[in-house]
């Protein structure tokens, strides 16, 4: 039996109802993946610059302070806290589009579905944070036990596109869905563990900001304006409240309607009527009647396109470059920048540095395989006919570069201590590390199915 392909319903040119399906996903994977390889470029960058001999630049770069307010009140950070407490919100409120739009409609959206991602995503957060625990449990590193328990999407889509057509779709689709999983772990970690003195009165008032999102979801509110101006409420009064101020972005994404004003076949019908109507402007002689006929047709079909699609995926669509475009390149170029001058090997075998490396690195392949075959074996979840128990171990590697998100946490555990060096050193070396081998296993591996 010859290959099929999904290239549209056979003559007629019109995309089939698979194609239809995994489009958004295509998309987004191919963005990602873009992403990722921009994101590479960016890290090593940013080691080159503060190991070269302008270092002292780049470190006063990060620490020039900007300051914005009105009256009474100012906000006064240094760049480098501005990216990580103002874009990593942004980053975070679409990661929390993301969430939400695959619990509603995507790989999330039913158990049977979601049970092998999300159970190999358990995997991957407890083992990695249990190897950590058990290195540097004991030590002042105690706090960084939620570093080796994230995943870099991008990153990890990044080398997942090096490798071209010899890693399936499928494949893709279920690393991206554990990183989806992995992120809801990340941010309740981040939530309920990596949170400083709580400043209630603000937590009220950011809790006031969310009532109102709430309501005006369930009012029918559809402009983005409204959250926009909510949204910088809530995330003023969590950045004030101790609670960090990225759970705002996730918070403020689980307000946004997530359904279109019209729906596909009323869409289609009125946009007919529309294209009716242009078209027959055209036997009207008078060319200024003509012209404001047709003028108004395309103008309702502008309307009605942006009714169709609802507040999420259009917020979602518009964001998503800027984030893997600009913002997460920005905070690599921001965060990755660490000296290499000292110690390197006291840093790779000091217990935080070692609890991170053998955490992404051991860890990551271990939980993921491991909860991933337990689930298949009791019937929990199936494995996709075209992936093999080899190609999900070596994305298991790849799920060892944590990168951004590890960094993310590193910030928040040590903030200006000595150990946030040896830390980004683990971190950089397990995801240079898990990169290479993930990589190698799924180029150089047989792609067989599994038996």
């Amino acid at each position: 039996m010859g290959k099929q392909t999904l290239t549209g319903t056979p003559g007629t040119g019109q995309p089939t109802p698979a194609e239809k399906l995994l489009r958004p996903i295509q998309s987004f994977i191919k963005i990602e993946a873009s992403g990722g390889i921009l994101l590479m470029a960016l890290t090593a960058v940013a080691l080159i610059w503060a190991n070269s001999p302008w270092a002292a630049a780049y470190n006063a770069l990060w620490q020039t302070h900007f300051t914005i307010g009105l009256g009474s009140f100012i906000l006064n950070k240094p760049l480098i806290l501005w990216i990580n407490d103002g874009l990593m919100a942004i980053f975070f409120f679409v990661v929390g589009l993301e969430i939400k739009r695959e619990v509603l409609s995507g790989e999330l959206s039913s158990l049977r579905k979601a049970a092998l991602p999300i159970s190999a995503a358990i995997g991957g957060m407890v083992v990695p944070a249990g190897i950590y625990v058990l290195i540097a449990g004991c030590s002042e590193g105690a706090a960084g036990w939620g570093i080796p328990m994230a995943t870099d999407i991008a990153f990890a889509l990044g080398v997942m596109a090096l490798l071209g057509s010899r890693v399936p779709l499928s494949l893709k689709i279920f690393l991206t869905a554990l990183a989806i999983v992995d992120d809801i772990g990340a941010v309740l970690v981040i939530a309920l563990f990596y949170t400083a003195q709580i400043s209630w009165f603000s937590l009220a008032v950011g809790g006031g900001f969310l009532l109102a999102l709430i309501a005006a979801n369930r009012l029918g509110v559809r402009h983005p304006i409204v959250y926009l101006l909510l949204g910088l409420g809530l995330w003023t009064a969590f950045l004030k409240s101790g609670v960090h101020a990225t759970i705002a972005g996730v918070l403020l994404a689980m307000t946004i309607p997530a359904r279109p004003r019209i729906d596909v076949e009323e869409f289609g019908r009125h946009s007919q009527n529309l294209l009716d109507r242009f078209r027959g402007a055209s036997l009207l002689g008078d060319a200024g009647e003509r012209g404001e006929v047709q003028q108004t047709a395309i103008h309702a079909l502008e309307a009605a396109c942006i009714k169709v699609e609802s507040p999420l995926q259009r917020m979602e669509h518009a964001l998503h470059p800027w984030i893997t475009f600009f913002i997460i390149p920005v905070f690599a170029l921001a965060n990755a920048g660490v000296s290499l001058e000292g110690n390197i090997g006291g840093s790779l075998f000091h217990p935080v540095g070692l609890g991170i490396i053998l955490g992404l690195f051991f860890g990551k392949q271990l939980g993921i395989t491991l909860f991933s075959w337990l689930a298949v074996k009791t019937g929990l979840a199936e494995l996709p006919g075209d992936i093999s128990w080899r190609q999900i171990y070596g994305t298991s590697c790849l799920a060892g570069i944590g990168f951004t998100m590890s960094l993310f946490i590193a910030t928040l555990a040590f903030g200006d201590s000595p150990l946030l060096t040896v830390s980004k050193i683990g971190i950089l070396a397990a995801s240079m590390i898990a990169g290479v081998v993930g990589w190698s296993l799924l180029r150089f591996g047989r792609t067989g199915t599994p038996e």
